[in-house]
């Protein structure tokens, strides 16, 4: 079965608005990843901007011919390249690409999708880039009330401002418990 993969920048107080400037995607999860899962918002951006981007390592390439399926209730249409509209049941459609065969589905940006696939324990790992800073406000990842149990997982040790973490399955959590 596929995994739904998070991918964020986040602050140390939790605040996912794009902390470094960076807008971009972190390039093993990509690439690791043969379908990308995009709200309304993130859509448009990359929709606006990947299109006409080239480089040598392949990177535009690859963020152009990917499948993307986009969640919005408000889209009519999507054009960029390989794009599919999800305007349904959002729970439903995301389990049924889990269950078809292919590489890990990735999404980044996309806050509101995380915070419906959260409800719905449809995430199976986040990738939190991680920012030394403290904004004090704007959009969390976890929002307030939100309660899951992570597992911290130690990623390229050269990299200082990333650590990867990983969901813990339920038989994990009970073996936990005794």
């Amino acid at each position: 079965m596929r995994k739904v993969i998070v991918s964020e920048f986040v602050t140390l107080d939790g605040v996912m608005e794009d902390p470094g400037g960076a807008e971009k995607f972190e390039r093993g999860g990509l690439f690791a990843s043969d379908a990308l899962l995009l709200g309304r918002v993130t859509y448009q951006g990359f929709a606006a901007a990947w299109p006409s981007m080239t480089d040598e390592a392949g990177f535009a390439d690859r963020m152009n011919s990917l499948p993307k399926f986009v969640v919005s209730t408000t889209l009519e249409k999507v054009e960029w390249n390989n794009s599919r509209l999800i305007k349904g049941n959002v729970a439903e459609e995301v389990s049924k690409l889990k269950q078809q065969p292919g590489q890990d589905i990735l999404i980044a940006g996309s806050g509101e999708l995380v915070y419906t696939l959260m409800q719905h324990d449809l995430i199976d790992e986040y990738r939190l880039l991680v920012y030394p800073v403290v904004l004090g406000s704007g959009k969390r990842l976890f929002q307030d009330g939100s309660k899951t149990t992570l597992r911290l997982v130690p990623r390229d040790a050269q990299r200082d401002i990333s650590k990867q973490t990983e969901k813990k399955s339920p038989k994990e959590k009970r073996r936990e418990s005794k």
